[in-house]
């Protein structure tokens, strides 16, 4: 699901040139503000290109299992659907300040998504796992720039004074998105088929483009000639696209055991390596990452990303186990994952307002010790939960997560000058949805690695000579299933059983991990009055 944010309305005021801090680019052209039914279509215009690229996160979490088993993959290959959406992703926010240069704000807005359109329609007709996941790589490649230049435009439509409002505006789009994602995604699962999770972004998307475009291309400061670090970049996909399906295929080539994996991990870590050696040393380094010699954008960012990963990979797990294991349909798991937005819409305003007042640290904490109570309360799950003791934690969890973001990026850009913040919101953007992709795989190999140890461990205590199993046996086999037909029912008990004691071990683990990282968040000094810049986190 996806958790995506807004800079904060105290400080949205000091980016509202037609270039946010987001995009990375240096451009002092200024606009008059937009008026009248152009400011109220081009705010429609770039709320709703924004809400088709949230939404086209959350949407595909609870049609995992009918894409897997329609296109036969595990569950757990199908991950990689998200997984390299979110990779894609990570690799072009860092881009995005060169391509606005390059090319304009306005046609690089509109071309992204038109450019998303095609690849969702691609995702489409995607006639086997391999081709999806190409296709859903283009996907995030693409929809990289809309999200901080859907922020810029809007600031640069409404006055300096009312950026808070537009920004405030902005935040309702991208927390409602993941409460429709599931719901629809869930419906669109049950009622059509998957392919039209992506379809519905073709009529939306054109339409929101070709608005954009009639409003604001007179807006567009224009091209200019800017250096681009093209070793720097290569280095970074290298790193990134090897890391990852190092991890998406560990579990299925028995990690190092396979020569694919030690290859694949002996690429990644020099590659690393050289990224690092080349962009300490490059004039024009596509990502900066002497800002980790600062104190709070490195526990900022730290903070932010690993919670993220924690955070991201529990919300794709949650909607697997309940519809593998405890009978939900697509539909109802989009009805228990999607009210997570619910508190967030309510509780964001207040926390964006207040964020300056109030120690970032604290309302971090906050956000913290939530979703640790939160994950704490399902590490105690069972085969018997209802569906109000799994909505329960997720109308709960929409409070942590509207005092989890804005106050660590408050944190990752406090004592930042101007002239740094479109590097900084590059590289922690860049950061945390690597990590979300990274928690999701991980996460999703350590269920099935705790599944197939709790299943070795009930198979081994429910043997022939149990009394209990045999009664069940012999009622299965009076009911007029063959010996092998009961046994195979047991085993689905069993493998029930397992894997919700194994999705229970995560989620237990990821509660401690909450409460762990509060202690990094207090390592971070940020000054008084700080507010986040930088926007673009998506």
């Amino acid at each position: 699901m996806s958790t995506d944010t807004v800079a904060l309305p105290d400080s949205a005021a000091a980016a509202s040139q037609p270039v946010a801090p987001a995009a990375g680019t240096a451009s002092q052209i200024a606009f008059a503000p937009l008026k009248g039914v152009e400011l109220v279509l081009g705010t429609f215009a770039l709320s709703l290109a924004t809400f088709m690229n949230v939404l086209d996160t959350s949407i595909a979490n609870v049609s995992i299992p009918a894409i897997a088993g329609d296109l036969g993959v595990s569950p757990a290959q199908g991950t990689w659907v998200i997984t390299s959406f979110a990779v894609a992703n990570a690799i072009s926010v860092p881009l995005t300040g060169w391509l606005t240069q390059r090319f304009g704000q306005v046609r690089l807005f509109t071309a992204s998504i038109v450019l998303f359109v095609i690849a969702s329609w691609m995702c489409g007709l995607a006639p086997n796992i391999g081709m999806l996941i190409a296709f859903r790589v283009l996907q995030g490649f693409v929809a990289g720039p809309m999200i901080p230049l859907s922020q810029t435009l809007l600031l640069a439509s409404y006055p300096r004074a009312k950026a808070g409002t537009a920004m405030a505006m902005w935040a309702m789009t991208v927390l409602v998105a993941p409460v429709a994602g599931p719901l629809l995604g869930g419906w669109i699962t049950d009622n059509m088929s998957w392919p039209w999770i992506f379809y519905i972004n073709i009529p939306v998307g054109l339409f929101a483009a070709a608005l954009t475009w009639s409003i604001y291309h007179k807006r567009d400061p224009g091209p200019r000639r800017v250096p681009l670090d093209v070793v720097g970049l290569g280095l970074l996909i290298l790193f990134v696209g090897t890391m990852q399906i190092m991890i998406d295929k560990g579990k299925e080539l028995d990690w190092f055991s396979s020569t694919q994996i030690v290859t694949l991990a002996v690429v990644a870590s020099v590659s690393f390596l050289f990224f690092l050696a080349w962009e300490l040393t490059d004039k024009h380094p596509i990502v900066d990452l002497r800002l980790f010699g600062r104190r709070n954008f490195t526990t900022g960012t730290l903070s932010l990303s690993i919670a993220y990963g924690l955070f991201f990979g529990n919300v794709v797990l949650l909607p697997l186990w309940l519809q593998e294991f405890m009978g939900y349909t697509a539909t109802w798991a989009g009805l228990a994952t999607a009210p997570v937005g619910i508190l967030a819409i309510i509780l964001s305003p207040w926390v964006g307002k207040n964020v300056s007042k109030i120690d970032p640290r604290k309302l971090a904490t906050v956000a913290f010790i939530g979703f640790g109570l939160v994950l704490w309360m399902r590490s105690n799950f069972n085969t018997q939960a209802s569906f109000e003791t799994i909505l329960i934690p997720t109308i709960l969890q929409g409070a942590a997560m509207a005092f989890f973001f804005i106050p660590l990026q408050a944190i990752v850009f406090s004592g930042l000058t101007p002239d740094r913040m479109p590097s900084a919101a590059g590289l922690s953007n860049f950061v945390r949805i690597t990590a979300g992709a990274v928690g999701t795989s991980l996460f999703t190999t350590l269920w099935e690695d705790r599944a197939a140890l709790h299943h070795a461990q009930l198979s081994e205590a429910i043997n022939t000579t149990n009394s209990a199993a045999m009664q069940t046996l012999n009622q299965l086999m009076a009911g007029g299933y063959s010996r092998e037909q009961a046994l195979a029912s047991v085993n689905r008990i069993i493998d029930q059983q397992a894997y919700t004691m194994a999705v229970t071990d995560v989620f237990y683990l990821s509660s401690m991990l909450f409460f762990v990282m509060i202690v990094v968040i207090w390592l971070s000094k940020p000054q008084p009055g700080a507010a986040a810049g930088g926007g673009g986190a998506h």
